[in-house]
């Protein structure tokens, strides 16, 4: 319940400090405050002009009022002089509310609320009255001839009954006065003939001035002219005989002139020509050496681009023909690792052929090697048969009677004897070294005839 209210009064504090923030009231340039209410004791109003002030809630309000000047037409008709001369004076005047302390509260009390148009208008009532005050203290001569003097009586006159009302004169412009009995126009009339009247008496004046100044001056210049023309002979005299003596020392000196400029010339002359042989061995030996570098140049480019030619295409050759002996090395290197894989793989089925063959004859390598070498007797002896399958006898010549005696034909042991010529397998198993199964070579020995006991000898030893 505690936090509560304390929330609560926290709460009303920020929402009252907020109001009292907002209730602070700050003054345009243009304008002016003017707090009433309760105000201080310093009048029935505050005004503030450039600020600002805290405007109380409930106990005091606030209004502004604006300083924009307000232009106002004072055109004044039928206003008595000091002569008795009834005048009309159109005059424009520009007045304000006045900054001022004293005159901003004045100016509270009776403007505040009015309109623009009730303001000009009550100012325009006040500057009647004084524009005729003025105008019946003033002759007509004065209105019309010494305006800084009307206008400053209208604008001290003016701004003090102003000032009641918190207003400031800013400006007044009198246009042009006129007068219903034409004295004014009378008054100019008269004073242009007056000073057309001066200006004739001066202009008569400075005539005879002129014309005995114009006598002076004949008389003058024939005694100038006179004593000039004196001097001018003398001078002319002198002025001849001066005239020759210059004559003949500018002679002179035209003389020498010419004489030492004919000779400069000569001497640049051969200057010239010397700087022009000198000029013209230069360029030549400058065009000689530019021809020779020039085709310097062009046999040295030639040759340079000739060898970077060479270079280049040498380069594009042997780096092709490493690239050509790189794919075929790669290629052999592939083909050979190909081969030697395919013989790895075969050499060890073989292997694993090998050992389950040992495995199936019990783990006797005798009896394996005589089981593959009956799978492969097929083909050892057709090996033998084709050693002679493919000879062609085309004839053949039989020498003797035809008969031997065993009473075999001699063309029988012929073709026997070529048969015989192959080498048996047991020779062939020696030559490899390796031995036909007993079992074969038992037979062999028993398949010998009786008739030659010294073989059989041999085969058993």
């Amino acid at each position: 319940m505690d936090l509560y209210i304390v929330v609560v009064a926290v709460v009303v504090a920020f929402f009252l400090v907020v109001a009292l923030f907002n209730r602070y009231r700050r003054c345009p340039s243009d304008k002016i405050l003017v707090i009433y209410g309760t105000s201080a004791a310093r009048g029935s109003a505050k005004c503030v002009h450039g600020g600002g002030a805290f405007v109380w809630p409930i106990i005091q309000d606030y209004a502004y009022m604006s300083l924009t000047p307000l232009s106002i037409d004072a055109n004044l008709t039928n206003a008595l002089s000091r002569q008795n001369i009834r005048v009309d004076v159109p005059c424009r005047f520009t007045v304000g509310i006045s900054t001022e302390p004293e005159y901003m509260s004045a100016a509270a009390e009776r403007l505040l609320g009015q309109t623009p148009q009730q303001i000009q208008e009550l100012a325009r009532d006040i500057l009647f009255g004084q524009l005729r005050l003025v105008i019946a203290t003033m002759s007509i001569e004065e209105l019309n001839s010494d305006r800084d003097k009307f206008l400053e009586a209208i604008s001290t006159n003016v701004e003090v009954e102003l000032k009641k009302i918190g207003l400031r004169l800013i400006n007044v412009n009198v246009t042009d006065i006129k007068d219903e009995s034409g004295y004014i126009e009378a008054l100019g009339r008269e004073a242009a003939a007056k000073a057309i009247n001066e200006a004739k008496v001066r202009v008569a004046e400075q005539d005879k001035i002129g014309e005995i100044g114009k006598a002076e001056a004949v008389r003058e210049t024939r005694i100038r002219t006179a004593e000039a023309n004196a001097q001018a002979v003398k001078g002319e005299n002198e002025a001849k005989v001066e005239i020759a003596n210059s004559e003949a020392y500018r002679r002179e000196k035209e003389a020498e002139a010419q004489r030492k400029a004919q000779a400069a010339e000569k001497v640049q002359a051969a200057k010239a020509l010397e700087e022009a042989y000198a000029a013209e061995q230069l360029a030549e030996t400058a065009r000689a050496e530019r021809e020779r570098a020039t085709e310097t140049a062009n046999i040295i480019v030639q040759q340079e681009i000739e060898k970077q030619r060479l270079i280049i295409a040498a380069e594009a050759e042997a780096e092709q023909k490493r690239a050509i002996a790189k794919g075929e090395a790669d290629a052999v290197f592939a083909k050979m690792e190909a081969e030697a894989k395919g013989l790895f793989e075969v050499l060890t089925r073989q292997a694993q052929g090998y050992d389950k063959m040992v495995q199936a004859a019990g783990g006797d390598a005798t009896a394996a090697y005589s089981l593959l070498l009956l799978e492969k007797l097929p083909e050892l002896v057709k090996t033998q048969v084709d050693a002679i399958k493919g000879i062609n006898i085309d004839k053949v010549t039989v020498w003797d009677s035809g008969a031997s005696g065993d009473g075999k034909s001699s063309t029988a042991g012929f073709v026997s004897g070529l048969m015989k010529s192959i080498p048996p397998l047991n020779e062939l198993f020696d030559q490899a070294g390796l031995s036909l199964p007993e079992y074969l070579a038992k037979k062999k020995a028993d398949s010998q005839p009786d008739s030659h006991p010294e073989a059989k000898d041999d085969e058993t030893a």
